[in-house]
């Protein structure tokens, strides 16, 4: 079993920046994929960036890409989510999550993931 738990969130003006963080525990963090998501109300889960194990590969969706950074500590069991210039359309409740699974071809979907945090809800205003 792997835990996640996101911090970070919150209201910022659109052009400001914040950084989530997503702490895991459980079994071992340094050989396991993880993704970032986010869902809109009234809308479904998306994919926003993923980073392998050891942090050498990333992905990001064509929406954010340019604007927002992964990467990971996994002397600290973290992965944080850099969110600059955000804009109005980043408002969404964003999700870490964690796979073995992981894989280029696979890490931008949402089912390959079996570790999900809470969420943590980020409100960009006008």
């Amino acid at each position: 079993q792997v835990q996640l738990v996101e911090s970070g969130g919150g209201l910022v003006q659109a052009g400001g920046s914040l950084r989530l963080s997503c702490a895991a525990s459980g079994r071992a963090f340094s050989n396991i994929g993880m993704g970032w998501f986010r869902q809109a109300p009234g809308k479904e889960r998306e994919f926003v960036a993923a980073i392998n194990w050891s942090g050498s590969s990333t992905s990001y969706a064509d929406s954010v890409k340019g604007r927002f950074t992964v990467s990971r500590d996994n002397t600290k069991k973290t992965v944080y989510l850099q969110m600059n210039s955000l804009k109005q359309e980043d408002t969404a409740v964003y999700y870490c999550a964690a796979t073995y699974s992981y894989t280029d071809a696979i890490r931008r979907i949402v089912p390959n993931y079996d570790y999900w945090g809470q969420g943590t809800q980020v409100t960009v205003s006008s």
